[in-house]
């Protein structure tokens, strides 16, 4: 059957974003392992990594909790978006690091907020969940459920690092981003143009936290072992990540036909400077035109693109008219892209 044109299209109008105070360098990581007789120094996690410094949560401190962060980069999105609390419509929580089980970060946010009218749930996809977030969200308005919706992606990761293990701590940090997602007319020029999604489970095992589920409950025993923190193959998943986060970004273009050389900005997930180079390499796009905030912040998860896509708009660098493109992979393995015009 033929589909009928949709009468309308979602726009992103806002963007927030915010992070604890305290900045980790890598000398003061490199200190950290000293004591456990591991050696690294700042010049071989830049090498490595592109990052010379994080922002570490204080979780002794209410205000830099998951959903403390999350409530306050909502706040300037909806104010930036001329929107109020009571606006929403639907909240999206994209977290791999809750403050708790149950419920659900979302409502500890709504609760935060007073978005009373809203209705919350979170998503976990790992890195790529503020992609999955706004794709959801896109296909709620398209469908006429929602019009406005609140989307936020922010980690806590701090608290699912092995701080002993120096291929995993000297990665993560903590942060929170959101952006406001609202129905526009269909032939609006400002709006999502494009997605794509995907996930391979038979990847599961790249980067996991084994216990801390109902599958595996952490006892003393696996306490000690660091099973309820993140393990990671390394070598393996940046290999996996270039080729997906190439397929990704190509398959977002090539549903609306755009050469990429008419990309104003390429906002990736920040996981690696290499990784975002090698990237910019294989689909002929330029560094320079590359948002990248992780020698800064670190890999915040759910939050490096909405984090980064924020300060580029903030700093002027994403003008009104300008067409972006978001890419992220995470933990699952899962993997998204998301094209629009701002």
């Amino acid at each position: 059957m033929e589909k009928q044109p949709m009468e309308s299209a979602a726009r992103i109008t806002g963007t927030g974003s915010a992070f604890p105070e305290r900045r980790m360098t890598n000398d003061d990581i490199a200190q950290e392992l000293t004591r456990f007789g591991l050696k690294t120094d700042n010049q071989w996690i830049i090498d490595r990594t592109g990052i010379i410094e994080r922002r570490i949560s204080n979780i002794e401190n209410p205000a830099e909790t998951n959903s403390s962060l999350g409530a306050r980069a909502a706040e300037i999105a909806l104010e930036r978006a001329g929107r109020t609390p009571e606006d929403i419509d639907q909240i999206i929580y994209a977290t791999c690091s809750p403050d708790t089980l149950l419920p659900s970060t979302a409502c500890w946010l709504q609760q935060k907020i007073g978005a009373r009218r809203a209705w919350a749930m979170d998503i976990n996809a790992a890195c790529s969940g503020f992609i999955y977030g706004v794709v959801t969200a896109e296909q709620f308005i398209l469908s006429g459920y929602s019009k406005t919706i609140l989307v936020v992606g922010a980690e806590v990761l701090s608290q699912l690092v092995n701080w002993h293990d120096r291929t995993i701590c000297i990665l993560f940090g903590d942060g929170a981003g959101a952006a406001v997602v609202e129905q526009v007319p269909a032939g609006s020029s400002q709006r999502i143009l494009s997605s794509y999604l995907s996930s391979d489970g038979n990847l599961s095992n790249l980067l996991y936290i084994p216990a801390g589920g109902s599958n595996l409950e952490v006892t003393p025993e696996r306490y000690a072992q660091n099973l309820h923190k993140m393990q990671m193959n390394g070598r393996e998943l940046f290999k996996v990540a270039v080729r997906t986060l190439t397929e990704c970004a190509l398959r977002t273009l090539e549903k609306i036909r755009m050469p990429e050389i008419r990309l104003d900005w390429f906002v990736p997930h920040q996981a690696n400077l290499r990784i975002i180079e090698a990237v910019a390499n294989r689909i002929g796009f330029p560094m320079e035109k590359m948002i990248v905030n992780l020698d800064r912040f670190g890999n915040t998860s759910a939050a490096t693109i909405p984090t980064a896509l924020d300060e580029a708009i903030r700093d002027g660098r994403i003008r009104e008219g300008q067409t972006v493109l978001t890419d992220a992979f995470g933990s699952g393995l899962t993997a998204g892209a998301l094209l629009f015009r701002w």
